[in-house]
């Protein structure tokens, strides 16, 4: 991330123009975040299903419901000890 240059240096179309490219620059990452929000639910949605198939045909047992349900809706820590 760059650092902010001297805002009194900058004129008014210039600081107007700062905010519009870090409001794009928002808007971007924002809709990336929903697109990989997306992709994770249709992953957790095929993982519920194979499980379910498994256990359905008795190749598979739920041992933890509770761990696999923390798993599946991301309520667990992230591995990283969630650290951004």
């Amino acid at each position: 991330m760059e650092p902010l240059p001297d805002l009194t240096t900058l004129s008014d179309d210039d600081l107007r123009e700062k905010i519009h490219d870090l409001e794009k620059e928002e808007d971007d990452i924002s809709f990336r975040r929903r697109v990989l929000h997306g992709r994770i639910d249709i992953l957790r949605a095929e993982l519920v299903a194979r499980l379910r198939d498994q256990v359905s045909a008795g190749e598979a047992k739920l041992a933890d419901v509770s761990r696999l349900s923390e798993i599946l809706t991301a309520k667990h820590e992230p591995p990283d000890g969630g650290a951004e």
